[in-house]
């Protein structure tokens, strides 16, 4: 069965983004040409997990972190599974397979002090490209979308009546979330400036280029890495660290876990589980400030 029999199945059954299909397909080309060039076989259906145990170790000393590995081996656990969906192998070679050991990142989110600078004290150009800076700040931090999700949003996604965006996500799966009246404020300046524009090639989507084509992936994290090394000491300075703060403010302020899950467009409360860290600590210091029995 050819790769892309199992490259279609996740398209068109799972529903998966071609993102995610780019990095299966590459992990599955990579493990077939290792296995070509140590085992000189051409099958990969034939494969043992000892020929699989000797990749793993091969990326291991090509000192490839467990996360990568993990997720590479995730992609091959899958596709086997696949195989011995449709009949074209009768056992999964990596059944028995355990993940290899991760430490735990705990990501640090920005601080509203530091979100404020940037946004309330910072002073944006005047120009397409400095309302466009701003608004891709606010729609980060005021609806905690991914960075793909902002660079594939349209113009006809954002509803200016019902004050709401509505967002692709994972696996195509929309959602719809709610829009701040400052931020339905900057969104229409950015609009206006946009139409400005001398050339506008792709006119359906919301966020371009100065040269009037879609904004890419790269641009926008470099935009909110170099906004935000104004106002942070912070190693780590991206569109995600905004989606963790966002997240993270939220529950501070006693946010309902559910309806964050929501709007983050998690498929479940584990994986929204991971911003309540920081928000713990925040009760830590209410309860210890409160508590009459606390040694204040």
């Amino acid at each position: 069965m050819p790769i892309q029999s199992f490259l279609d199945y996740l398209l068109l059954e799972k529903n998966y983004s071609k993102l995610t299909l780019k990095a299966y397909e590459r992990d599955l080309v990579e493990f077939s040409s290792f296995i070509k060039e140590e085992y000189q076989s051409d099958n990969i259906l034939s494969i043992s997990y000892s020929q699989i145990r000797s990749w793993i170790v091969t990326l291991v000393e090509k000192g490839i972190s467990n996360r990568t590995i993990n997720r590479k081996i995730s992609s091959l656990n899958s596709y086997y599974k696949f195989l011995l969906k449709v009949g074209d192998v009768s056992l999964n070679p990596l059944a028995k397979h355990k993940a290899l050991k991760t430490s735990k990142k705990v990501q640090i989110p920005f601080s509203e002090k530091e979100v404020t600078a940037v946004l309330d004290n910072w002073h944006f150009d005047d120009s397409f490209e400095g309302i466009r800076d701003k608004i891709i700040i606010e729609l980060f931090y005021s609806t905690g979308i991914r960075r793909i999700e902002l660079v594939q949003l349209k113009i006809a996604d954002i509803d200016f009546s019902k004050k709401i965006l509505k967002v692709l996500g994972k696996r195509n799966k929309e959602r719809f979330i709610p829009l701040l009246q400052s931020v339905i404020e900057t969104l229409k300046s950015y609009l206006n400036k946009r139409d400005e524009l001398e050339i506008i090639k792709d006119s359906e989507h919301l966020f371009l280029t100065k040269k009037g084509v879609k904004i890419y992936e790269t641009l926008v994290y470099r935009i909110i890495n170099e906004y935000f090394s104004l106002a942070s000491s912070k190693v780590k300075k991206s569109p995600h660290i905004l989606r963790h703060s966002f997240a993270t403010h939220l529950l501070n302020q006693g946010a309902d876990l559910n309806a964050v899950k929501e709007l983050l467009g998690h498929s479940s409360l584990a994986a929204t589980q991971v911003y309540t860290h920081n928000s713990i600590s925040e009760l830590k210091k209410v309860y210890l400030k409160s508590h009459p029995r606390s040694d204040k």
